[in-house]
């Protein structure tokens, strides 16, 4: 079921951003010829075509991402000057929205589901808790706790995420020194304890170290704040989150943070992990790539949509439009580079290397 909801959230991703190009485009009076969730030939018997619009819908079985091919936006397409609804013979604004759209949809989808997850389940108190994220195999925690639980109490004494040093979970398991551990959890409502007994590892420093064998989590209560509060969150949401996402993607380039890459394989991991933690640690998670999504599109880098908006912004300024054989070349290096690239992370997600 994890997996299923993981494969759907996925696929929530690609469609909402390319149905933004979509229907701008159709708004435009452009041409769609296709519409693809994956790439590559479709799949047989996956596949329509809209008698309405004559636009071919498609499931493509490289699952990278999707397209929308619009008339005349094929790099290698010859465009009939007189077609009023290719792509290169409409407006520049109409081209440059039409590019916008699919990131654009991509926050806005962030900010409704921010909204109705705001609204329906509440939002995160001040008070931070350690929570059970992921439990590893080999260690006395398996099969005692669980992914979602809260911990309480470490021997009978409160325990919150913000306690430090010695009265933190790490530091009160290490004075331990691999003695037994009771840890106070609550799952599903209900309060229990369970004894684990720390194993004894080392550090990257090679020092000795007792662990509980848990990847934690900050867990908070829920606070209803009500329709207008939901929506004042849920704007404030995709801005808060791009800001987290630049600082994240500067640590990397500085080297304050080792990079790690993911593709659709690490992706639908997460989302499965994440809907097994609950439902609602998965919406968070669509939320989040919902904004990770329409921003790193919004990059100028060739064959990403902001390399596209980089072109039509000087053609807009202007008043004439880059030379098209060069803008060819550059969006299909992007494109290449990019296909690359995206092999490379797909075989570190199978740890190839």
């Amino acid at each position: 079921m994890y997996w299923v909801l993981a494969i759907l959230a996925l696929g929530f991703l690609i469609v909402v951003h390319e149905a933004g190009h979509y229907f701008v485009a159709r708004w435009c009076g452009m041409r769609v010829e296709r519409f693809s969730l994956g790439f590559g030939p479709a799949i047989p018997g996956l596949k329509w075509k809209s008698k309405k619009t004559g636009t071919q819908f498609q499931i493509a079985p490289i699952p990278f991402g999707g397209f929308v091919e619009i008339r005349g936006m094929n790099i290698a397409e010859e465009v009939d000057p007189e077609d009023k609804y290719a792509y290169p013979n409409r407006p520049a604004w109409q081209r440059f929205l039409t590019i916008l759209a699919g990131p654009a949809t991509n926050y806005l989808s962030a900010i409704v589901l921010a909204f109705l997850l705001y609204t329906c389940h509440g939002v995160r108190g001040d008070t931070l808790y350690v929570g059970v994220d992921d439990v590893m195999p080999g260690y006395d925690a398996m099969g005692k706790l669980e992914p979602g639980d809260r911990i309480t109490h470490v021997d009978k004494e409160l325990l919150y995420a913000t306690d430090a040093n010695e009265r933190s979970l790490t530091g009160r398991v290490s004075a331990k020194k691999g003695a037994p551990v009771v840890l106070t959890v609550t799952r599903d409502g209900t309060s229990l304890d369970v004894t684990i007994n720390p194993k004894l590892d080392k550090n990257d420093k090679g020092e000795p170290i007792y662990l509980l064998g848990i990847h934690k989590t900050i867990q908070t209560d829920i606070v209803s704040i009500g329709v207008l509060g939901a929506a004042k969150r849920a704007l404030i949401y995709p801005v808060e989150q791009t800001k987290l996402i630049v600082s994240g993607l500067a640590d990397i380039i500085t080297g304050k943070q080792d990079a790690d890459p993911g593709g659709p394989k690490r992706i639908l991991d997460e989302f499965s992990r994440h809907f097994k933690a609950g439902f609602v640690r998965g919406i968070e998670l669509l939320m989040m790539l919902s904004v990770y999504l329409g921003l790193f599109n919004l990059f100028p880098l060739p064959a990403l949509d902001g390399g596209r908006l980089v072109f039509l912004g000087y053609e807009m300024i202007t008043r004439r439009r880059a030379n098209p054989k060069i803008e060819a070349m550059v969006h299909m290096g992007g494109i290449m580079v990019l296909g690359v690239i995206m092999i490379l992370v797909t075989l570190h997600d199978f740890h190839v290397f």
